[in-house]
């Protein structure tokens, strides 16, 4: 059993986050939705006509790097899918804040409008990862690294599939009726 480096851990472990009690997962997902919010202003303050595709790259980024550090980790642990790994649930939460990147318009919003369209995506994937329905539950039985990232990386997609159609309902409501978002 080789030893994973430093860096595998601390991208497994969501930079530390994973360690947080309790309910690791909710801690863990809570810093990938900070670090994607840091991502998202970095990448946009930059600009360039490669944001698009940095934006949209990004958590098939993060699900490799996940599923590689997640690995390392289960190799040196030997358990299947300990709760201090979290990277996982940082390569979700990215997959289901994608639609965000594609329903935000650029006129000034609300904060409560915002705050709402970043809870809807993360209480769904929680939802979904927490419940594991069908293909999702079978994930988990892959090997290794994959095993420990891929259920996740499904509950993401159906967050995802959800959120889509709810963020573009709230943003017509903040454009049709701004009074109440006030």
């Amino acid at each position: 059993m080789s030893k994973a480096p430093r860096f595998a851990w601390c991208v497994a472990t969501g930079f530390g986050s994973g360690f947080l009690k309790p309910a690791p997962g909710t801690w863990g997902t809570l810093a990938g939705l900070g670090a994607w919010l840091l991502l998202v202003g970095a990448v946009r303050s930059v600009g360039g006509p490669l944001t698009p595709w940095l934006l949209l790259g990004s958590p098939v980024v993060v699900t490799f790097l996940a599923v590689w550090a997640a690995g390392r980790v289960v190799e040196e642990t030997g358990l299947k899918d300990p709760a201090f790994i979290v990277a996982d649930e940082w390569a979700g939460i990215w997959i289901a804040l994608t639609p965000l990147l594609f329903t935000a318009t650029l006129q000034p919003q609300p904060v409560l409008l915002w705050v709402a369209r970043l809870v809807a995506p993360f209480m769904l994937f929680r939802l979904f990862d927490i419940w594991k329905p069908g293909a999702i539950d079978a994930a988990q039985r892959l090997p290794g690294g994959w095993g420990v990232v891929l259920d996740d990386v499904l509950a993401g997609l159906l967050a995802a599939l959800i959120a889509w159609p709810l963020d573009r309902w709230l943003g017509a409501q903040s454009l049709l009726h701004p009074e109440l978002w006030r």
